[in-house]
Parts: C-alpha cells; structure tokens; sequence
C-alpha cells in the first residue's frame, strides 16, 4: 500500500479528493493533507511519503519551491502539480525540474482519480525494477557493491530531470558529473535502468512531449526544443515510432 500527501490552501478541494476517490483501488492507504508549503514539506519529512499532490499557488512556500525541497528529500518520490491556467508557466518549469505531471483547474473526480493511477503505476514499476537489481546483485555482487551502484541511481535521475531539454547532455556529460568513466556509466546504467542511456532519455523525453501536447499550443518546435530534441523532424519520427502516432495526430485524437 503507497501513501498520499495533498497539499492545498482550499479545503473544499481536499474535501472532495476525500470524498470521492477511490483511494482502495488505488493502493493508497493512508492520506495526510496540509494547507501550505512550509506545512506540507515539515510532514514530508516525518513520514517520507510516495505521492504527492500539491497546488502551484500556495502561501508560505509555493509548490515548485515545496516539490523542489521534496525531491531533494527523496528523489523518488511521485509529485503532481494542481494549477490554473494563469499558472501555466510553473507548471511547465515544474516538469522541467523533475515533477511526473500536472493537472488544470477545475479539476474532475475522473481528472484526478487517473493522475493518481498513473503515479501509484510509476511508483510500482520503480518498486518492481528495484526489486529486480537487487536480486541480480545480489548473484553477481557483495550486498556492498549493491549499495554502491544504488547509490547513483537518484544522482542519475536528478540530472537526468535537470537536463531533459538539454540537447547537449549526453552519456559523457552525465559521467564527467559523476566523476566515472563513460563506459562504466554505460554499463552501470543498464544495470540501474534495465536499458541503455539513449533510449531511457528519448523515452523520458518522448513521454514529457505527450504532457505538452496535450495541455499546451506550443508549435511542435517548440516542444521539440522543450523536451531536448533540436530536429522537429526527428522528433515526430520518433514520436511516431514509439507511439504508432504522429505529434499531430495524437494531439487531434485526444481532442475527439
């Protein structure tokens, strides 16, 4: 069972999250709710909670400052971003410094209870992948070694948040971060991820592009350059090869 932080200054919209989810089917045993920033963080760090759902707009420390802090805390953690459309902007920088996804007001039952589906779904496919590296290390490695090469793994997503529309952040640039040498990185990140270097961050990259399509009129160049492709073509190749749809077509399709 995961655990849920909602964090809002509106206590009709907590009520409501309450009220009307199904927080059983969604494997979330426990919720903890706080009005501000500053509150919201000085409960995340008591209870370290998986998933967090906090407004953009909030008194005493804003949501990116708060999901920034959390993130530092706790690099796995899942975080959503609840905003308006006069807040768009953060929400954007948001994704940009590691948040999983965002949501505008108003927002529905349905609206909600699918964003939290797709965080608690990150959360286990993390938790499955975890479990999965341990038990290769622990055939090929000392259980010392294993902590080791955990070690990177949040220093690895960090920069790889930092960097998402970074055309220039390749396999060196993350091991001269690092202090490693590129073909341990390589190596090591297989291990970590369970695939190669490249093709995590053209799917990371390509699964940020989707969030922009759908909640954003940005020019497709301009979501291409967001997301760190600096070839619009390229992109709406890739795009298509791993989607079975074109940029365009996936945007028109969820406007049906």
């Amino acid at each position: 069972m995961y655990t849920l932080l909602v964090v809002d200054d509106e206590p009709i919209l907590i009520r409501g999250i309450r009220s009307f989810i199904d927080f059983e089917a969604l494997s979330i045993s426990d919720v903890i709710e706080a009005s501000n920033g500053e509150e919201a963080l000085e409960l995340f760090e008591i209870y370290k909670l998986d998933v967090i759902l906090a407004d953009i707009n909030m008194p005493k420390m804003n949501g990116l400052d708060f999901a920034a802090a959390a993130k530092s805390l706790k690099p796995d953690v899942k975080i959503a971003m609840i905003t308006g459309y006069d807040y768009f902007d953060y929400a954007v920088a948001a994704l940009k410094m590691g948040v999983d996804d965002y949501i505008l007001k108003p927002v529905s039952k349905k609206d909600i209870q699918e964003l939290l589906q797709k965080l608690i779904t990150k959360v286990q496919e993390e938790h499955r992948q975890n479990e999965v590296l341990k038990l290769v290390d622990g055939l090929v490695s000392s259980a010392d070694h294993s902590d080791e090469l955990m070690g990177y793994k949040p220093q690895i997503l960090r920069e790889i948040n930092t960097n998402i529309d970074n055309i220039e952040f390749s396999l060196s640039s993350l091991a001269n971060t690092l202090s490693l040498s590129s073909s341990y990185v390589s190596t090591l990140f297989k291990q970590l991820f369970g695939t190669t270097f490249q093709q995590y961050m053209i799917t990371v990259r390509l699964d940020r592009a989707k969030l922009l399509l759908l909640s954003t009129d940005l020019k497709m160049y301009e979501i291409a350059a967001s997301v760190g492709f600096e070839d619009p073509n390229y992109f709406s190749a890739a795009f298509k090869k791993k989607f079975s749809l074109s940029p365009n077509q996936f945007k028109e399709k969820s406007m049906e």
